[in-house]
């Protein structure tokens, strides 16, 4: 939360300071929606049933793979007010993230390369809100909160796990950190 007194751009990152998140790797995301609306669908007996925003939700996502040469998909699940997927990037060299100083703050700002994590979900972010405007479903409204959530998936067991959580996360809804009725 911020401060009374502290920018909008003032924020800190909640990436890892100093990781390059356009190299080689698989990252658990969580996409938020705005204020956690429940936006996307909702629960029945323990399943997702997708209305027209989750469907192009869903839709856009598994795109990402097949529009970007350096991204593959593993699980993910579309819930009412959130996503979680599993992205892997095939880095190269034109995917870099670097900090940028600003002052001596290392902290303070980024630049995101074509090809790293963060372009690649603000670019899912930016497609699917572009798409549901044109649909004027819903038509002036924001879908997604701003940034998003990652974990470095470094090990096969935590992978195994995660996935896991993914499959699983539409029956235990309840018990979610995101859950409203």
């Amino acid at each position: 939360m911020r401060k009374p007194n502290q920018s909008f751009y003032d924020r800190r990152s909640n990436r890892l300071r100093g990781y390059d998140y356009g190299g080689a790797g698989l990252y658990f995301v969580t996409i938020c929606a705005y204020r956690h609306a429940c936006l996307f669908g909702a629960i029945r007996s323990g399943d997702m049933i997708l209305n027209e925003l989750g469907r192009l939700v869903e839709e856009f996502w598994l795109k990402i793979a097949e529009t970007r040469a350096n991204t593959t998909l593993d699980a993910f699940v579309v819930m009412p007010n959130h996503l979680h997927g599993i992205i892997g990037i095939v880095g190269n060299e034109r995917c870099r993230i670097r900090a940028i100083s600003q002052e001596g703050d290392a902290s303070r700002a980024t630049t995101l390369a074509s090809g790293s994590l963060g372009a690649t979900v603000g670019q899912f972010k930016s497609a699917v809100t572009k798409q549901s405007r044109a649909l004027a479903r819903p038509p002036t409204s924001r879908i997604w909160q701003r940034s998003y959530y990652e974990h470095i998936i470094r090990y096969e067991s935590a992978l195994d796990e995660i996935r896991k959580y993914i499959l699983f996360n539409p029956a235990r809804w309840a018990d979610d950190d995101l859950y409203v009725e």
